[in-house]
């Protein structure tokens, strides 16, 4: 599992900052190549007022293959993300690869479940949407892992889903050597 991983986090004006800023910062500390593209401009205003570079837009990813698509959330950026048809159409290759996917906060219920990416899956969200849940049965859960499908409840599990996420994409061993020196266990 050493080889080299691509990840791609989408963002938009209103995406959460903490989760996207933790997201992208955990994966990279384990050697993931990260790209941060955002569906508005290069430069958004987060949903707390702090501002965010892209490293590129959207439409320069339509023809790669990433290992992981992962979607921070918060309002209104989850909206935005949801809204981006680009967006939507890497997110179900993606899932129909078999590939993972993940989204935390907002994201699970505002973009994953009315296009259908979480049928047949066990998923958490913020509590705020749990309601939007087709299957609210592993809701209470901080971080749910479901096959190629991970979420996450909010700001304060950001930490958590992004260990799972290098987990998922690394292994243990890996997850356990980013962890440890952040003082996460």
């Amino acid at each position: 599992m050493s080889e080299r991983k691509t990840v791609l986090v989408p963002i938009a004006d209103g995406s959460e900052e903490i989760e996207a800023v933790v997201i992208v910062d955990v994966l990279r500390r384990a050697g993931a190549d990260v790209t941060v593209a955002s569906v508005d401009g290069l430069h958004i205003t987060a949903s707390r007022g702090v501002k965010l570079t892209a490293d590129c837009l959207i439409g320069d990813c339509k023809k790669k293959q990433f290992d992981l698509i992962v979607l921070p959330g918060g309002m209104p950026g989850a909206e935005h993300l949801r809204d981006c048809a680009l967006l939507v159409d890497l997110l179900k290759q993606q899932k129909a690869a078999g590939r993972l996917y993940a989204a935390i906060c907002a994201s699970p219920a505002v973009i994953l479940t009315p296009h259908g990416l979480l049928d047949g899956k066990k998923a958490t969200c913020h509590p705020a949407f749990h309601s939007k849940l087709a299957d609210s049965s592993a809701a209470s859960g901080r971080v749910v892992t479901d096959d190629s499908c991970v979420t996450s409840q909010g700001p304060g599990t950001a930490m958590e889903f992004a260990i799972e996420l290098v987990r998922c994409l690394f292994g243990q061993a890996r997850a356990g050597r980013v962890a440890d020196p952040m003082c996460i266990r």
